[in-house]
C-alpha cells in the first residue's frame, strides 16, 4: 500500500538527495506537513537520509520496476529490526506495529 502512495514515493525520491529543499503546495501534502490551518506553501530542507529511509526508497523503487520479478524487503526489514529488535527472529508480529515502527523510524531520521 505504501508503494502506491504517490506523495510518499515523491518524498522518498526527493529525500534520497541530501540538501534538497522541497516545496509543499498540494493540499494532501499540506495536511501532512503544514501547521494546522496554514495553507501557504512550505519549504522544507532535507538532511542526509538515514539507513531506514534509504532502504525504504530502494524497496519502493524495486517494486516500481516492471522488469523485476520477485522483490524481497530484506534490507528494509533489517533496518526495521535495528530500530525495533522485537521483530528479529521472524516470529509472528502485528503488521500495524511494523508499519508504526517503519514510519516512526523514518520520521526520526528526518
Amino acid at each position: 500500500n505504501l508503494s502506491q502512495t504517490p506523495v510518499l514515493r515523491e518524498l522518498l525520491k526527493e529525500a534520497k538527495m541530501p540538501g534538497t529543499t522541497i516545496k509543499i503546495e498540494s493540499p494532501e501534502l499540506c495536511m501532512l506537513f503544514c501547521f494546522p490551518f496554514k495553507q501557504e506553501p512550505q519549504l522544507i530542507k532535507l538532511d542526509q537520509p538515514g539507513p531506514l529511509t534509504l532502504a525504504m526508497h530502494q524497496f519502493v523503487t524495486e517494486m516500481q520496476e516492471t522488469k523485476k520479478g520477485v522483490v524481497t524487503p530484506k534490507e528494509l526489514f533489517a533496518q526495521v529490526c535495528k530500530k525495533a529488535i522485537r521483530f528479529k527472529g521472524y516470529q509472528q508480529q502485528d503488521s500495524h506495529e511494523l508499519l508504526r515502527y517503519l514510519l516512526d523510524g523514518m520520521r526520526a531520521e528526518e
